[in-house]
């Protein structure tokens, strides 16, 4: 068993309920506590409790239509476009993600709300259960697993807070009126209180029964990230609080050596990546176990039909999703990233071999190429296709890595920004940092970055690029714009560059691929759903919509 918590530890949970199964992960039926006073006494039992209430965190993420789709096919990196003899058009769900049309009425606005609601409902079910005393706990073991529950509560309402803005603040388990809304800056000091009161209360241990749970550095991580984006999200910047935060895990680092940047990044993304000493929050996951048909499927959802063979896969590939090829062109071609985030050139019918893969309509070999002709029509062979995460030899239609939400690089990073804002020296040999396994094997040189190279303009080269139209706007202009490029070129396909471009002014302002510039500041947030505001009549849509 790969992943403890996820496997025995759910499974548990199911023995508790009288479940014979703990493999169907469907029912919420695994997030009910028996109420005749449990009483769990060991860390590991207690993670069997809390389990439950960490499963939507998953779902959130990775299930289909999920927030790695909201935040990446709105945004400059990658495109699902309509693919001849494939398909993808999907109601046109995707073009609108990219064209920022999107509506109340789509699944991807949907989803994100639905399954991050349904975490905290969670937490605050075992937080009443606590409280009532139907789970009997007490003292410091009380007091930490109360903090930890709060804590990640308010890791969804980041979520929440992030993509809709102004949701409601749901606490109490027991209140069956209809919630009120809140503002986005009541949520956005709402996530600050709950995770100032409750970080130092958490557990200082980063793994055993602790690895994937809201430990004390996971909670200074979140912390950093709402102070990251504080001046957009409650109007006022927070940088020296953000540097603080960032320095709380990287002191811990540094005396514990339990955190750190992995010699080559490809170690953070294998098929074994729970032992990784980079991932500070990671989502595990294992195929046995986690049964949801979309519950992490990159491998089908990027690669060609024809790619089951290459990889043995048991199920046939539907990709799908590529990198836009403006953002291919911003990497330097020294940097590794590029060859080893990207699947792209000629395929084989096995991943040592020298064997052609055929394409299925007799086109000859499959080659992945870097252009993309428009987001209504390309071939099965246009784009450079994911390839960070391992695809192992024999997958199923799910993947067996764990999922790392945030990682040490992000620290470095988020560190290194705040700096900068600031006007404090020190961002460029953060990044430096960060860089140097991208350029060792190549061109060691080119690792080093400055401060002031880090508040230059951007190299991507913006502007409407498909066979509809040609435009130049160029990325010179955008503040700070170097370092925009350094997030694309760490952290694709990892689920987050909305939130970058939104914090650095470029989501609305830039037009690429086939996208057009909006110029609509409304667009950054997303629509409440329609069917949430038909069930609640507090509720007011954003703005803009």
């Amino acid at each position: 068993m790969k992943t403890k918590i996820l496997s025995f530890g759910l499974c548990t949970i199911f023995i508790l309920l009288n479940i014979t199964s703990c493999t169907d992960l469907k029912s919420d039926s695994y997030g009910t506590i028996p109420s005749d006073q449990y009483k769990p006494t060991t860390e590991e039992e207690i993670g069997y409790l809390v389990n439950a209430a960490y499963v939507s965190w998953r779902e959130t993420m990775l299930l289909w239509n999920g927030v790695v789709r909201s935040q990446e096919l709105c945004a400059d990196q990658d495109v699902i476009p309509g693919r001849d003899g494939i398909g993808w058009v999907d109601g046109y769900i995707y073009k609108r993600w990219h064209q920022h049309t999107w509506t109340s009425e789509d699944d991807g606005v949907l989803q994100g709300w639905a399954r991050t609601y349904k975490g905290i409902n969670t937490c605050n079910r075992l937080l009443s259960q606590i409280d009532d005393g139907a789970i009997a706990v007490s003292g410091e073991t009380k007091d930490a697993l109360i903090a930890e529950l709060k804590v990640l509560r308010a890791s969804y309402y980041y979520i929440l807070v992030d993509l809709y803005g102004n949701v409601p603040i749901v606490t109490d388990y027991k209140d069956v009126s209809l919630p009120q809304q809140s503002t986005r800056l009541q949520v956005y000091n709402f996530i600050i209180d709950e995770l100032t009161n409750n970080v130092d209360l958490l557990s200082e241990t980063p793994r055993g029964a602790l690895y994937g749970r809201m430990n004390k550095w996971v909670g200074y991580t979140i912390l950093a990230k709402m102070y990251l984006n504080a001046e957009v999200w409650s109007g006022t910047a927070e940088w020296q609080n953000c540097i603080d935060a960032c320095d709380k895990v990287i002191d811990y680092a540094n005396e514990s050596k339990e955190y750190g940047l992995e010699s080559e990044q490809k170690n953070i993304f294998v098929t074994k990546n729970e032992n990784s000493k980079e991932i500070i929050f990671g989502l595990p996951f294992d195929e046995v176990y986690v049964t949801d048909w979309n519950a992490f499927d990159f491998h089908l959802y990027t690669l060609a039909p024809e790619n089951q063979t290459t990889y043995g896969f048991t199920a046939r590939p539907w990709g799908g999703v590529c990198a836009i090829p403006q953002f291919i062109d911003s990497y330097d071609s020294d940097d590794i990233r590029l060859t080893e985030n990207y699947i792209s050139g000629p395929q084989y019918t096995s991943l040592t071999g020298t064997q052609p893969l055929e394409r299925s309509d007799g086109g000859g070999q499959l080659i992945y190429i870097k252009s993309v002709p428009s987001i209504d029509n390309s071939d099965m062979a246009d784009g450079f296709r994911w390839g960070k995460f391992e695809y192992a030899e024999g997958s199923t239609n799910r993947l067996s890595n764990d999922w790392p939400q945030f990682r040490y690089a992000d620290i470095l990073m988020m560190k290194a920004e705040a700096l900068m804002r600031s006007n404090q020296a020190g961002a460029g040999a953060l990044v430096t940092e960060v860089r140097e396994r991208a350029f060792r094997n190549t061109n060691p040189a080119k690792a080093t970055v400055t401060d002031a190279e880090l508040k230059l303009g951007s190299v991507y080269d913006y502007g409407r690029r498909d066979v509809y139209s040609t435009t130049s706007e160029g990325g010179n202009d955008i503040q700070y714009g170097r370092f925009l490029d350094e997030l694309g070129w760490e952290f694709a396909q990892e689920g987050r560059r909305r939130q970058d471009l939104i914090r650095f002014g470029v989501f609305s302002a830039k037009s690429w691929f086939s996208h057009d510039a909006t110029k609509n500041k409304n667009r950054d947030l997303y629509p409440i759903p329609n069917s949430i505001l038909l069930t609640n009549s507090n509720l007011k849509q954003n703005p803009g919509y």
